[in-house]
């Protein structure tokens, strides 16, 4: 095989929303307030019975019954999340067994934010390296488990949920040669860190650098799949806060491409956030099988990663 492709996605949220008006009941904000400065209405809030790997789960089966496929078709589980509550065993691990998914390879990565298009990236090399042939590549984030309910600025972000997609080896490559990085010594701008850990980040900072920095690594990415802006079929940025998603695709370039706009229902869900959306575009039909879509993820130790996708 020349390359690997998606086959298949899936999402999953929790059955319970949060609104706006409910978060007006728990610290000093208001719909008006939220809206304006991050653009969410609603988030999905796993309960506390409903751990990271089930979430991860729930997605992972949708998008094999998507593909046609059994667990045991599956040789590498990758999950990206920063919200795993045990050492071990792993997420993906877990993932496996509640799947049914007999020997595979199964790692975590923990890029935060940018974590599914790192794990994308790395099934993709996995696959054209022949050391897999199928991937379940999975990003799922329980925010509501590390985050400070008394603090307006990062309470009102936050939300719970997976995606998943199947990678699979094909002679027409459908995932072009990631562009990845990162800015180290400003990894402080977004933690998960302290006893209980808990999610802060500085707001201003992060949106300087994602709407500075950001837009010409995205155009490279774009480069890296021998296309331009113009040629996409749809943008899926993570879904950190629209105040960063608008300008940033419109930086881009990417005048004829569909914008995901999640996070205005699901508000942040870091590492899933763009299979997440990504899969809800599938699912509604805004983009066709084959079409170019560009995945960029971007967030905790200001890490990045992005690549055009086709889309299945």
């Amino acid at each position: 095989m020349n390359g690997s492709r998606i086959a298949a996605v899936g999402h999953y949220q929790p059955a319970e929303v949060l609104t706006n008006e409910d978060l007006a009941g728990l610290v000093d904000t208001s719909d008006e307030w939220i809206r304006s400065r991050v653009g969410i209405r609603t988030r999905h809030i796993a309960g506390p019975d409903e751990p990271v790997d089930e979430l991860a789960s729930h997605a992972a089966a949708k998008a094999l019954a998507s593909a046609g496929l059994a667990p045991a078709d599956i040789d590498l589980v990758l999950v990206a999340t920063s919200t795993a509550v045990d050492r071990s065993p792993n997420m993906a691990a877990r993932v496996a067994a509640r799947l049914g998914i007999p020997s595979p390879a199964a790692m975590d990565v923990n890029v935060v934010c940018a974590g599914f298009t790192h794990a994308l990236a790395t099934a993709d090399h996995t696959v054209r390296a022949g050391a897999a042939t199928r991937a379940l590549v999975i990003g799922a984030d329980k925010m509501s488990a590390v985050c400070d309910w008394t603090d307006r600025t990062t309470c009102v972000l936050v939300g719970d949920g997976a995606g998943a997609a199947v990678v699979e080896g094909t002679d027409v490559p459908g995932i072009s040669p990631v562009l990845w990085g990162s800015v180290p010594e400003m990894g402080h701008a977004v933690r998960i860190e302290g006893e209980p850990a808990r999610f802060a980040q500085e707001g201003q900072s992060v949106y300087r650098w994602a709407t500075t920095r950001l837009p010409p690594l995205a155009r490279q990415a774009c480069e890296r799949a021998g296309l331009t802006p113009a040629d996409l079929a749809a943008v899926v940025l993570h879904q950190a806060n629209l105040r960063i998603i608008e300008p940033l695709a419109e930086k881009i370039g990417a005048v004829n491409a569909v914008v995901a706009r999640d996070v205005v229902h699901s508000g942040n869900t870091s590492a899933a956030s763009i299979p997440l959306a990504f899969s809800k575009l599938v699912e509604q039909g805004e983009i066709s099988t084959g079409d170019p879509v560009l995945l960029f993820g971007f967030g905790g130790n200001l890490s990045y990663a992005g690549q055009v996708v086709r889309c299945p």
